[in-house]
């Protein structure tokens, strides 16, 4: 008599962490060929928005100067979560795999998991080299708190979580690279994060009391300094809500594909 084969159970923690560790393993041997330069340019980008600053600006207060070093490593994490991850789907999409990979039997949400993880190790880098470079550069004494390392990680799960939507929810490769250019265009030209909001004229500031790129600097300064940034608890809030915005928005976009 033939014995039948024992079925597979798919649930529970240890089908969960075993999908993990295959996406992540799928996640890393797709990006082996750019892992390494993209990592190398990310460190020099962060390095280079730290130093750059001085030159446009000049001598600073020491006030000013902490803005520009504190903002630098949030300049830093914006682009991985906001540019490189929805460019990363349309990449698949164009290349075929992006089917490929929602036939995997792994649950869904691990592939999302496995996404942040990427982003948030290749942010790591850069936001050490602009912090450390900015701080030499500018001759400051920060005070690293132990909320660096929840804050950091909020801003990468969040600029993750809002490019992962993106780039599920829009099906069009092309508007996927203009949205992208459109995100880090407001972010390196409009956006408070390596200066005071209180430079901006009301309109644009009361924009960015709701959009997420001033509260991420604002997060990520408390971190760094001590009594320089007030009301960081409503930066949190106003960053959770736009993590889970995205991750219901992303939930929608992928479940149509069921």
């Amino acid at each position: 008599m033939t014995a039948l084969p024992v079925p597979v159970t798919r649930r529970g923690a240890a089908y969960w962490l075993a999908g993990y560790r295959g996406m992540l393993r799928f996640d890393l041997a797709s990006a082996r060929e750019w892992l390494v330069p993209f990592t190398l340019v990310q460190v020099l980008m962060g390095a280079g928005m730290a130093i750059i600053y001085g030159f446009y600006l000049g001598d600073m207060p020491p006030r000013a100067a902490t803005f520009v070093a504190t903002g630098a490593p949030t300049l830093a994490v914006i682009p991985l979560g906001m540019a490189l991850a929805p460019s990363l789907v349309a990449g698949r999409r164009i290349e075929g795999t992006y089917d490929f990979m929602w036939s995997l039997p792994v649950p869904r949400l691990t592939a999302a998991l496995s996404s942040f993880t990427l982003f948030t190790l290749l942010a790591a880098p850069g936001f050490a080299a602009s912090l450390g470079i900015a701080a030499w550069r500018y001759d400051l004494d920060l005070h690293v708190s132990a909320s660096v390392l929840p804050g950091v990680l909020l801003c990468s799960l969040m600029a993750a979580s809002v490019g992962f939507a993106v780039g599920h929810a829009v099906a069009s490769p092309a508007l996927v690279n203009v949205v992208t250019n459109l995100v880090i265009f407001v972010v390196l030209m409009f956006s408070p994060i390596a200066f005071p909001i209180e430079h901006f004229p009301g309109w644009l500031a009361a924009a960015h009391r709701v959009l997420p790129f001033w509260h991420m600097a604002q997060v990520v300064r408390a971190s760094l300094t001590d009594g320089l940034v007030t009301g960081v608890a409503a930066s949190y809030l106003v960053l959770g809500a736009w993590t889970v915005a995205a991750w219901l928005l992303a939930a929608w976009a992928v479940g149509r594909r069921r």
